[in-house]
């Protein structure tokens, strides 16, 4: 008996010796599965950091870009929308039938901003998605990541819509939105300047600096403005409703007005002999050119018409105030450009100045756009009636002859070293006589013609 206790003894024991190797031998292997679970969790972890388009590349970001884009079509796309035609004008700069036809008009020249499916067969972005991010980022001068909030793009989506919109922009209405006036445009110019007491003025001039705050460290020095910024600037020439008629943008902010005005091509028409011929008659004097309102830094051209920098008498003081009045035009328009376009009011964030010449030509152009669809150019207005009996001013499409035909000028070819017709249009320009002479006669007739109104 005493031997079978003691195999049965010997059993027990190797038994129990088996089960605690068998639960140590899972204690192990449990350890050793936790261990290479915070191994692959940690790899996943940095292959997700890496990114970039090789294995390893973190899944994209679910932003539940349908249901939002649902929503922004609920808000303000749809004949009943949640928000009406007032918070689309105010948020979108433009009224919603101005704004469908700038989109149906980009969709149809560029396709990347149509809905398509991609390459895993799913749905993108509505336009109305695009649009709204590209308005947003104009309008508000918002940053990608603020714009994400609202249309649920990443960054380079939302910066490559951006691109592509002032490009399309700029092929698609250059041509109709900043173009020179035709002979109606001139006509409605000229009579509106000659009913405020100034004849002959068709627009008024100025320059508008734009902050680079991401200037290349290269180009600082050449971009330098005299307030101690990294600026760009832009010369325009406006009407009294606003409406930007030349556009030149991309001169280095350390340069003032003059040297802009040396390289810009607002006066290459009247160099090359192509402008319409402006007649008007101003205290019993001819004048056969058009001019700009211009502060005092611009030249003594005939074709500007300067501030008095120190008025003295009566008449001068009168002259100055209702000139720099009228000159306000353009400043009141870069002010209204900088309202509905805050990203040209806050410094410009991007590094390419190509980009940057793109997005200020599409605010100009989108700008004009809407000056074109709210203004009431038909309306009737009401002129006072002309004491002096100024002869209204006469705009012909092209110079006419003594024979009533247009006059043929002779192109502008090199003779040896110097082409001589341009050269004396641009003398002809430079006439210091006929600036003064004509300042002086438009001071007498804006004296006679309005001096007595006070009284």
């Amino acid at each position: 008996m005493s031997d079978m206790e003691d195999v049965l003894d010997r059993q027990q024991r190797e038994r129990r010796a088996r089960m605690r190797r068998r639960a140590a031998s899972k204690r192990a292997q449990r350890e050793l599965d936790e261990q290479l679970g915070v191994a692959v969790a940690l790899m996943e972890e940095e292959n997700q950091s890496r990114r970039g388009s090789r294995e390893g590349r973190a899944s994209n970001v679910d932003r539940h870009r349908h249901s939002r884009g649902k929503n922004l079509l609920e808000d303000y796309f749809i004949p009943q929308s949640l928000y009406s035609d007032v918070h689309f004008r105010a948020r979108y700069r433009m009224q919603p039938h101005l704004f469908n036809k700038v989109m149906h008009d980009i969709c149809n020249y560029d396709d990347y901003f149509v809905q398509k499916k991609n390459c895993a067969g799913d749905l993108g972005l509505l336009p109305e998605q695009k649009f709204t991010a590209v308005i947003r980022m104009l309008a508000y001068g918002s940053s990608a990541d603020q714009v994400d909030e609202i249309a649920r793009m990443g960054k380079s989506t939302i910066l490559e819509s951006l691109v592509r919109f002032c490009d399309a922009v700029e092929n698609l209405y250059t041509m109709d939105y900043l173009r020179r006036p035709t002979p109606r445009d001139l006509q409605r110019l000229l009579q509106k300047a000659e009913s405020r007491g100034f004849p002959g003025m068709i627009g008024s001039i100025d320059c508008m600096h734009w902050q680079w705050k991401n200037c290349p460290s290269a180009w600082q020095g050449d971009y330098g403005n005299r307030k101690g910024q990294k600026s760009i600037i832009l010369e325009a020439v406006a009407g009294f409703d606003t409406w930007v008629w030349h556009a030149f943008f991309g001169v280095a902010g350390s340069q003032n007005d003059l040297n802009v005005l040396g390289q810009s091509p607002v006066f290459n028409d009247i160099l090359r002999g192509e402008c319409p011929n402006i007649t008007y008659e101003v205290n019993n004097t001819v004048y056969q050119n058009g001019y700009y309102l211009a502060d005092g830094i611009y030249p003594r051209w005939t074709t500007f018409v300067k501030s008095i920098p120190h008025p003295r008498s009566e008449k001068e003081n009168f002259f100055a105030a209702y000139q720099e009045g009228y000159r306000k035009d353009v400043e009141r328009c870069f002010g209204i450009l900088q309202a509905r376009w805050a990203i040209i009011r806050g410094a410009a964030r991007l590094f390419d100045e190509e980009v940057l010449r793109s997005i200020m030509m599409t605010c100009i152009i989108l700008h004009n756009m809407i000056v074109e669809d709210e203004y009431d150019y038909d309306v009737e207005e009401v002129y006072e009636p002309d004491p002096m009996n100024t002869t209204l001013t006469r705009i012909y499409e092209k110079p006419m002859g003594p024979n009533g035909e247009p006059v043929q000028h002779d192109p502008l070819v090199r003779d040896g070293n110097f082409m001589h017709r341009m050269i004396e249009r641009y003398t002809e320009m430079q006439s210091s006589y006929i600036h003064e002479h004509r300042q002086v006669d438009l001071m007498e007739h804006l004296w006679a013609v309005k001096g007595n109104e006070g009284q």
